[in-house]
């Protein structure tokens, strides 16, 4: 009775703009990344249906859809609304992937999973991550917890998840978190492929680079991830927050005014983590 209630309430959601979905009391973030927009068309098969500044995709096939993250935990009902209204029952999500095991984009998936049944595909690093809910993350002492969530398959590097004729293929790209992951696929727009790629977060908000115990080689992690991401097929690339690749999701009429190729996403959060390894250097004292 509880799911069907659930599914109930997301259902009666209306697909207009609405105020913004609570704040979790323990993690207050901005309000664009709680609130529900329009799902955005991306491609044939590839929808944005999470919020105005946080990515959640749907991509649909002939055997049913995958979704890659979910946003903050409040954005379970919105998700589930979302789905119907561009065709997908509940039952019909089989498959659920994410980039890395942040509140901010996995926070739903727990939910989700119950009010589905589908499986979630993750990597061994993140798993432990999520089964905690996100506690003793080695970048956030106090924590930034959610609902925790099992992993139905944990993937290799390289590894690809296919679903219908869909093929996504996994990239690791630690650094952000020691778990996180990169996805690309082949969609097409106007008859023509289109290569996407969903590149994770490559920042180090408030991170200790340089010295970091729990993670010595963060900066080594970091390199390689700027390597492979140069080289991803990359027609069109889409990150978890959406401004770091010149996407505006609100705004329906120009929703991608300033697209970014992963080479350049790369270069420019090299500089970034490069400057923040500089300025931390410089503070520390000598000999250490």
């Amino acid at each position: 009775m509880k799911a069907l209630a659930f599914l109930l309430v997301a259902a009666s959601l209306s697909a207009s703009a609405q105020a913004p979905l609570p704040q979790l009391k323990a993690y207050e973030v901005p309000a664009s990344w709680l609130t529900p927009i329009e799902p955005l068309r991306i491609a044939d098969r590839t929808w944005q249906i999470g919020t105005a500044d946080i990515t959640s995709l749907l991509i649909k096939t002939e055997q049913g859809a995958v979704l890659i993250d979910g946003g903050m935990p409040q954005a379970a009902e919105l998700l589930v609304a979302h789905l119907q209204r561009l065709g997908v029952a509940p039952h019909e999500l089989k498959l659920i992937l994410h980039s890395h095991a942040h509140a901010d984009h996995v926070g739903p998936l727990a939910a989700l999973k119950r009010a589905t049944g589908a499986r979630l595909v993750s990597n061994a690093e993140s798993a432990a991550l999520l089964a905690r809910g996100g506690s003793g993350d080695i970048h956030f002492a106090d924590g930034i917890t959610y609902p925790p969530v099992q992993a139905d398959r944990l993937l290799q590097d390289g590894e690809t998840v296919s679903l219908g004729t869909m093929r996504f293929t996994v990239a690791f790209t630690p650094g952000h978190t020691p778990g996180s992951m990169s996805w690309t696929w082949t969609d097409t727009r106007h008859g023509a492929p289109l290569r996407i790629a969903y590149v994770d977060s490559l920042s180090a908000p408030g991170y200790t680079l340089v010295g970091n115990a729990a993670y010595p080689q963060l900066l080594d992690a970091y390199a390689r991830s700027f390597a492979i991401v140069r080289q991803l097929p990359c027609d069109l690339l889409i990150t978890p927050h959406p401004d770091q690749s010149g996407w505006h999701y609100a705004d329906a009429a120009q929703p991608h005014p300033r697209p970014m190729s992963c080479a350049a996403y790369a270069d420019a959060a090299e500089a970034r983590i490069k400057k923040q390894a500089d300025e931390q250097r410089a503070r520390r004292p000598r000999g250490t």
